[in-house]
């Protein structure tokens, strides 16, 4: 039997993952996930783990009131409020070939973050209103994602993991693939042939693999990367294709919903 044994959510993209027993999906994937960014202030250039490693240690979580609480080693923690979404917040920036204009966090925000960063740093937000369609030639027309890469959702079997783990000879860390969703009792790399599953009330649709870059040689808990480029240099000797590492497998929820670890998950296609 498939189970989902794992949810995660990354409120701040390349930030540090909040595991959830519950999770709420609403039309951007899952609520609150990878809605904040940070960004060059110069260039509205989007910056993540791949070239700064030390974000991976900034805490960057939901709060009570609504808002972002930063947190890091050294650091005072900080809570910063969802900005206005107004034209006098607006920043332009940039995500890989996206751009996009969306409120900024404003100047408190920027001191933290540029204090921790070492280097000129913005925070922006994206409202509902203001995500970014998928990529070319994959989901519906009205498919949107925030933050993340190009997609909404990443789902991994526990499967895939355990198999990759044996091959590289130690324990890996999940949280180096950064998936919101796990799913145990498939075979290895089963979800590379599923289309469609159901997960409680829910349903989702499974786009394209998910093509793996340095970031996975990122402790995820000390930043570090790994001397010997795992599971980076293991995964090119059999999960390589058309000149790219396939790791996981993007998607996008139909319609929201709510989801609890342990639910039943069927593939339907």
């Amino acid at each position: 039997m498939l189970r989902l044994s794992a949810l995660y959510r990354f409120p701040l993209k390349s930030g540090i993952a909040e595991p959830l027993q519950q999770a709420r999906f609403d039309g951007l994937g899952l609520a609150g996930d990878r809605r904040w960014m940070l960004v060059d202030e110069a260039t509205g250039r989007f910056f993540t783990q791949r070239a700064m490693p030390q974000i991976s240690q900034l805490s960057a979580l939901w709060n009570a009131a609504g808002g972002l609480t930063l947190a890091a080693p050294g650091f005072q923690a900080l809570d910063v409020a969802i900005p206005e979404n107004s034209e006098a917040t607006l920043r332009g920036v940039t995500i890989w070939r996206d751009t996009l204009r969306v409120p900024d966090a404003g100047d408190q925000a920027a001191q933290w973050l540029s204090e921790f960063m070492g280097r000129p740093t913005r925070m922006v937000h994206v409202p509902d209103e203001r995500a970014r369609w998928l990529p070319s030639g994959y989901g519906n027309i009205d498919d949107k994602v925030g933050f993340a890469d190009g997609f909404p959702l990443l789902v991994i079997g526990q499967a895939s993991l355990d198999d990759l783990s044996a091959k590289v000879g130690r324990p890996l860390e999940m949280l180096r693939f950064r998936p919101n969703l796990v799913i145990e009792g498939s075979e290895a790399f089963a979800e590379d042939t599923w289309k469609r599953i159901r997960i409680g009330d829910m349903e989702f649709r499974l786009l394209k693999g998910c093509s793996r870059c340095i970031l996975t040689t990122i402790d995820p808990k000390t930043g570090e990367r790994s001397p010997d480029r795992e599971p980076m240099a293991t995964l090119k000797t059999y999960r390589e294709s058309e000149g790219e590492v396939w790791f996981g497998q993007n998607m996008v929820n139909d319609g929201p919903g709510t989801l609890d670890v342990g639910m039943t998950v069927t593939v339907l296609e």
